[in-house]
């Protein structure tokens, strides 16, 4: 009966444990201390005094678990810090460069109606250069802040495995009873699982939130040349304008002169599609 009622004891703990509330951001969670200390009393009383040997390697491997759960809770604490120190320079980084190519884009677009149709060319080759660079600066940015949250979650599970495995070496050494040998190595998976759960959600926020920067990002840069366009359009249309230039679609042939005279009437350019 005194096995019997470790076991019955040891069935209360799990379910004690399995409906606690967790503590967000950590594998950890919160259990009532007064009923889980009564049962280890109970366990106490219960185990044979055989078992005592037993109990003196069963406390070694808690002291084991615990240690290596406190480790991986700190390791997954400081890449969940790191990881969002990393994102949040790189939500920066991206907002300046958008910022510098509006601001780039807006001066071209001023000094284009000042100056006349020869800088409308230069205004948009720049302001596809701008783009293209601001575009390889945000993946560069977005991708090395992805790869070392990766990493340090890569280390931490690495560390946590390796925690966990020498734990059960030593407890499987030391202890030849089956049912304390299922009971641990059950635990040590199952905390395994949560920690592989947990970087797999971390990884997955990550993606999400670089693919909602990416839309915005061109959403931007599509407005930004739909306004160069439009200044294109006025100064070709304006008031007093007898000669212009007819930009194609594509940069790389040349601009299509034109004019209008006696009898002759030349062809109106349409703006260049987006």
């Amino acid at each position: 009966m005194a096995v019997y009622r470790v076991f019955e004891a040891l069935d209360e703990l799990v379910a004690i444990v399995e409906e606690a509330r967790s503590v967000p951001m950590t594998a950890g969670c919160v259990v009532p201390r007064g009923d889980v200390l009564e049962l280890l009393d109970d366990i106490k009383d219960s185990i044979p005094g055989e078992l005592d040997d037993a109990q003196d390697v069963l406390d070694q491997r808690e002291t084991l678990l615990s240690e290596a759960r406190d480790h991986a809770d700190t390791v997954v604490t400081g890449a969940d810090s790191e990881s969002e120190a990393v994102l949040a320079h790189a939500r920066a980084e991206a907002d300046r460069i958008l910022s510098d190519a509006k601001a780039q884009a807006d001066r071209m677009v001023e000094e284009a109606g000042n100056h006349g149709s020869s800088l409308v060319e230069d205004a948009t080759e720049e302001a596809r250069r701008l783009s293209t660079s601001a575009a390889r600066e945000f993946e560069a940015v977005t991708g090395r802040a992805r790869a070392e949250a990766q990493r340090t979650i890569d280390a931490a599970n690495n560390t946590y495995d390796k925690s966990v495995a020498d734990g059960i070496a030593e407890q499987q050494r030391l202890v030849s009873e089956a049912e304390v040998v299922a009971a641990a190595k059950s635990e040590a998976e199952r905390i395994i699982d949560a920690a592989h759960a947990e970087a797999d959600r971390l990884r997955g926020d990550c993606d999400v939130y670089v693919d909602e920067k990416l839309a915005q990002f061109e959403e931007t840069l599509t407005n930004t040349l739909r306004s160069v366009n439009r200044g294109r359009h006025q100064l070709r249309t304006g008031a007093g304008m007898h000669d212009y230039v007819e930009y194609p679609r594509s940069v790389d042939h040349e601009p299509v002169r034109g004019g209008r005279g006696r009898g002759q009437e030349a062809e109106q350019p349409s703006p260049m599609a987006v």
